[in-house]
C-alpha cells in the first residue's frame, strides 16, 4: 500500500497516541496492584486489592470506548481504523485478564499462592512495560521502526519465559499437592495469568502488523 498522500495527514489527528499511553498506563498500575496482591495474598485483604484493580479494569473500558467512539468520527486516522480498534481491545484484554486472576483469588480464597505465580505476575509486568514503550514508538514509527520491532521481539520472549513458568508449576502442582480442590483453584488463577502474558504478545504481534503497513 503507498502510505505518501495518507502520510501527509497523519500529524494531523494524534489524539489516538495520547489514549493508547493512557491504557497502557492503566494496564502497569494493575500489574504493580497485581504483584503485591500476590506477594501479600492474605484472604481478610483480598477484596480490597481486587476492588482496587477493577478500578483499572473499569478506567481501561471507559479508554476502549472512547478509541471506539473517536473512530467514528475522525475522517483522518493515523493507521487503519480496523488495527487501532483491534490494538485497544488488546490493550484492554490485558488488564481484563489481570482484573480476572484477582478475581478468582477472592472467590476461590486458596490456601496461599506459590512462588510461581510471584514469577508470573513480574513477567505480566515486564510485558506491559514492553508495550508502553511500543505505543510510544507508534506517533514517530516512519522515523525509526528499529525499536518497536525490538519490543514485539521483547514480548514474544517474556511469552515464551511465561509459558516456561506455568508448565514448571503444573508439573509440581500435580506431583506435590495433595488437595484436590487447591489443585482446581491454584490451576485456574495460574492460568489466567498465562492468558495475560499470552494477550500481551499478541498486543506484540498487532503492532508488528502496523509496522509492516506503515513503517
Amino acid at each position: 500500500m503507498n502510505n505518501s498522500f495518507f502520510s501527509k495527514f497523519t500529524p494531523k489527528e494524534p489524539k489516538f497516541f495520547p489514549v493508547l499511553k493512557e491504557m497502557s498506563d492503566v494496564m502497569l498500575v494493575a500489574s504493580d496492584l497485581l504483584i503485591e496482591f500476590i506477594r501479600n495474598y492474605d484472604h481478610t485483604t483480598a477484596a480490597e486489592y481486587y476492588k482496587k484493580i477493577k478500578e483499572q479494569e473499569k478506567k481501561g473500558d471507559i479508554l476502549s470506548n472512547k478509541i471506539f467512539d473517536d473512530l467514528n468520527t475522525t475522517f483522518i486516522t493515523p493507521f487503519d481504523r480496523e488495527d487501532i480498534n483491534h490494538l485497544a481491545g488488546r490493550l484492554d484484554d490485558v488488564t481484563d485478564y489481570i482484573n480476572s486472576c484477582a478475581k478468582r483469588m477472592v472467590l476461590y480464597n486458596p490456601a496461599s499462592m506459590p512462588p510461581s505465580a510471584s514469577e508470573m505476575a513480574a513477567l505480566i509486568k515486564e510485558g506491559v512495560i514492553c508495550i508502553g514503550k511500543a505505543v510510544d514508538e507508534l506517533d514517530v514509527l516512519k522515523k525509526d521502526a528499529k525499536k518497536i520491532k525490538g519490543y514485539c521481539q521483547e514480548l514474544h520472549d517474556i511469552e515464551n519465559r511465561a509459558d516456561d513458568v506455568y508448565e514448571h508449576f503444573i508439573i509440581d502442582l500435580f506431583e506435590k499437592e495433595k488437595d484436590s480442590i487447591e489443585i482446581i483453584k491454584l490451576k485456574e488463577i495460574m492460568f489466567e495469568l498465562e492468558k495475560a502474558t499470552d494477550v500481551a504478545e499478541y498486543v506484540g504481534k498487532i503492532i508488528k502488523t502496523i509496522v509492516v503497513k506503515y513503517a
